[in-house]
C-alpha cells in the first residue's frame, strides 16, 4: 500500500501598512496576495479561512485599519469531481503555468450533464496529474476560453491560479491574438467588418442572435483568401470580441453561414448551385462547422515572453477545401 504525504496548506501572514488602510479586507488580500482572485479570497473569508488579528473574519466587506495583521489558509485543492482519463492531446506547449493544445474537432472541452467523460477536461486531469495547483480549491485545469465541441483549433488552459487570473484578465480586456479560419457560403468582398451585439436568440435557447436592444458588443473582422466558383469563400477572421458563437452569428446573420454549421445553416443555400457536382455534395455533406481556431497569441504571466502558436486546419477542412479548388 502506497502512503501518499498529505498536502500542505497555503498561509499567508499580511500586516496592514497606512497607505493600505480603509481598504475592503478581500480587496486589500487580492492585491497583497496577487495571485488569487478577489472572489476566490470572498469564498475562502466566507468559509472561515481569514483570521484578523488571530479572530475570524466573517465579512469580506469590513474595511482595514493599519497594524492589523490578516493570516489567511488556503486549505489544499479538492479533488476535482470529473475523473481523470488517459487520452493523448495534441501539445504544443506546456510548462508549470499552462498548456496550450491543439483541440481536435468532436471534443467536448467541458463534463456537462450527457458529457460527463470524454471531455478535454477529463483528459487534462490525466495528462497533469499532481501538476495542478488547483483553480478556485478544485484540482482542476483553468478553462480560460472555450471552443465548440465541433470547432478545431488552438485553446490555452491554466494550470495554476496566478495563470487563470492573469489570462482570463487578458481575454477580458482582449489583449490577445486571435484568429480562426473558415468556410463560408456566398462570395464574401476582400475585407470586411461584422459589427453587432451578440445575445440569446429567445425562440431557440441553442441559438445567438444579432439583436438591436441588450446583448454584448461584438466584432468581427473578415479578410476574404480565396472564392470557389462564387459559392464559396475560404475567409480569415479575426476576433476583436470573444462572444458565444460569434463568428457563426455573424456570418449566417449576414446571409453566408458557414459551411456545415448544424445550428446556422438550416437550409441549402442558394449559393450550391453554382458548384460543380463533386465540389456541392462534398460541401453539402460536411459534418460539423467548417471553422478551426489558426492563430493565438498572448503574454505570458509569468515571464512576461510574447508567445504566438498557429497550427493548420484539420484533415477534413484541408480535404474539402481541395475538392472545392480543384472542382
Amino acid at each position: 500500500m502506497t502512503n501518499s504525504t498529505p498536502a500542505i496548506p497555503e498561509r499567508y501572514e499580511c500586516p496592514v501598512t497606512a497607505e493600505q488602510a480603509g481598504q475592503r479586507a478581500d480587496r486589500f488580500l487580492a492585491e497583497t496576495i496577487g495571485t488569487l482572485s478577489r472572489s476566490r479570497i470572498k469564498a475562502l473569508i466566507e468559509a472561515g479561512h481569514v483570521l484578523r488579528d488571530g479572530a475570524p473574519l466573517r465579512e469580506p466587506s469590513e474595511t482595514t485599519r493599519a497594524g492589523q495583521i490578516f493570516l489567511l489558509t488556503v486549505p489544499p485543492a479538492a479533488p476535482a469531481r470529473p475523473q481523470a482519463e488517459d487520452r493523448t492531446l495534441p501539445i504544443l506547449f506546456e510548462d508549470r503555468d499552462l498548456i496550450v493544445l491543439n483541440k481536435p474537432a468532436g471534443l467536448v472541452v467541458h463534463p456537462a450533464p450527457g458529457n460527463e467523460s470524454g471531455t478535454l477536461v477529463n483528459a487534462l486531469l490525466g495528462h497533469c496529474g499532481e501538476d495542478l495547483e488547483g483553480i478556485g480549491g478544485e484540482k482542476r485545469p483553468g478553462i480560460v476560453h472555450r471552443l465548440d465541441k465541433d470547432t478545431s483549433g488552438i485553446m490555452v488552459v491554466a494550470k495554476t491560479p496566478m495563470a487563470h487570473n492573469a489570462l482570463s484578465d487578458a481575454f477580458a480586456k482582449r489583449d490577445i491574438d486571435r484568429a480562426y479560419m473558415a468556410l463560408a457560403w456566398g462570395a464574401l468582398p476582400k475585407e470586411i467588418d461584422f459589427d453587432g451585439a451578440i445575445g440569446r436568440d429567445k425562440r431557440d435557447r441553442k441559438r445567438m442572435t444579432v439583436v438591436h436592444h441588450g446583448g454584448k458588443t461584438a466584432l468581427t473582422h473578415v479578410r476574404t483568401e480565396e472564392i470557389f466558383h462564387a459559392s464559396v469563400s475560404l475567409i480569415h477572421c479575426k476576433l476583436a470580441t470573444g462572444r458565444t458563437h460569434q463568428i457563426r452569428v455573424h456570418l449566417s446573420q449576414a446571409g453566408h453561414p458557414l459551411l456545415g454549421d448544424p445550428v446556422y445553416l438550416r437550409r441549402i443555400p442558394a449559393a450550391a448551385r453554382g458548384l460543380p457536382v463533386e465540389a456541392k455534395q462534398a460541401a453539402l455533406d460536411f459534418p460539423r462547422q467548417a471553422l478551426h481556431a489558426a492563430r493565438l497569441g498572448f503574454v505570458h504571466p509569468r515571464s512576461g515572453e510574447k508567445l504566438l502558436f498557429e497550427a493548420p486546419p484539420p484533415e477534413d477542412m484541408q480535404e474539402l477545401t481541395r475538392i472545392l479548388r480543384a472542382g
